[in-house]
């Protein structure tokens, strides 16, 4: 899909194409986290099953092991079928499945749609980065990226309190909210029809890129990408896995201070995510690189000190304020990566590789903590994301050293 005016002008919340795909990108954080306030109830009430207890703690997480093994091959699908198809199908899926909670008999079955949904979220994640590359660049793009993950961010207040309020009435309820996507088809109609009217005119402009992209010189840092993506991500959600264990072995109310840690973290991370353009447009990537993975270490830093309020909120605020910067950052030197014909496949990459950050962040650091302690993995996370601070900076500092070698 070639660049279109349309989209480079216009601001973006006039745009209906970006709005739609604003709001898709708000399906991540809805697939995990929209049942976690029906989840004691929904266990009651299917307390006569023998692994209730499991299957519903398993429910949260399901989606996203299906994202990492289908998401790879999503991308791949997304650059020989194109985007708009694949997005269309994703968010179809993502409804129907998503919502089958609110029927279906049991637990089984409410897990089998779980797997289902995660399907639906590796569609339409890795179509829609790829649409960003197509429809956006330049500031326009970088614009988005804060954009998107500050919808994330701030959607997921709504999707959680709009559960926690249907969750009170029945624990079915909150799956019913999975059905919302489907006021975006018309939106995301609008760009299948887009993209299939440019696709004689880019014929020619693909079949050059495929020659080009041949080489899979793409491929290598593509999977350096993911794989830098991965560890942050392992290490970010430190927060919101390990921290309601943090807080009840330090004598706080878990529940209430989860939900103040993780609201100031995720607020703070909405906030700084919407300058990200300016932040990415006066340092440049590996600078802003460099300052969200300090301001992460920092957080951490201040949370392997004394556990007291003032230094959990800095640390939360500093590590959301972090993550603010480095996500878009990952999904533009991404698609700077990318050729326009293997966007699909990065995406799909990038996808993976978050979601199995997810998947494998309680895997690994759990034995850390309970072996050395909560201030130990702290320090840990913090001296890791330093190190990514200080290799951003040589990536930014080499070129200029090259350049004085050459004058």
């Amino acid at each position: 899909m070639s660049q279109s005016p349309e989209h480079t002008h216009r601001p973006l919340w006039r745009d209906t194409v970006a709005v739609g795909l604003l709001m898709t990108a708000t399906l991540k954080i809805m697939a995990n986290a929209t049942i976690s306030p029906a989840l004691p109830a929904l266990e009651a009430s299917f307390s006569e099953e023998p692994m209730a207890a499991y299957l519903t703690r398993f429910l949260v997480s399901a989606p996203s092991l299906s994202v990492v093994l289908v998401a790879p091959f999503a991308g791949l699908a997304a650059d020989r079928f194109g985007r708009g198809p694949l997005l269309l199908a994703g968010v179809i899926l993502f409804a129907v499945a998503g919502s089958a909670g609110s029927y279906l008999p049991d637990l089984n079955a409410i897990l089998a749609s779980r797997f289902l949904l995660g399907i639906a979220v590796a569609l339409t994640m890795t179509a829609q980065v790829a649409l960003v590359g197509d429809l956006f660049s330049g500031s326009n793009r970088s614009a988005f990226m804060g954009w998107q993950v500050a919808a994330v961010n701030f959607s997921g207040f709504f999707y959680i309190g709009f559960a926690g309020l249907l969750a009170g009435t029945s624990p079915r309820l909150p799956f019913l909210i999975y059905a919302l996507p489907l006021f975006l088809v018309p939106l995301l109609a609008k760009i299948h029809r887009e993209e299939r009217q440019r696709g004689r005119a880019q014929t020619k402009t693909t079949s050059d890129e495929t020659r080009l992209s041949g080489s899979r010189s793409w491929l290598l840092p593509a999977i350096s990408v993911g794989l830098l993506t991965m560890v942050t991500v392992m290490l970010f959600f430190l927060m919101p896995s390990q921290l309601p264990y943090f807080l009840d072995l330090k004598g706080f109310d878990s529940a209430t201070g989860t939900a103040i840690g993780l609201g100031v973290l995720t607020l703070t991370g909405g906030a700084v995510a919407i300058l990200f353009k300016r932040v990415s447009d006066a340092l440049g990537v590996p600078a802003t690189f460099a300052l969200g993975f300090t301001l992460m270490a920092a957080g951490f830093g201040a949370l392997a000190l004394e556990a007291v309020w003032p230094t959990i909120l800095a640390g939360a605020s500093l590590v959301g304020a972090g993550y603010g910067l480095v996500q878009p950052s990952f999904l533009m030197l991404a698609l700077q990566i990318a050729p326009a014909s293997r966007r699909g496949s990065v995406s799909g990459i990038v996808t993976t590789a978050m979601f199995l950050g997810q998947v494998i962040s309680p895997l690994v650091l759990t034995p850390l903590i309970l072996s050395r302690g909560f201030p130990v993995t702290f320090i840990v996370a913090a001296t890791a994301l330093g190190l990514c601070a200080l290799a951003a900076l040589s990536a930014l500092l080499l070129p200029q050293r090259l350049r004085k070698r050459t004058t």
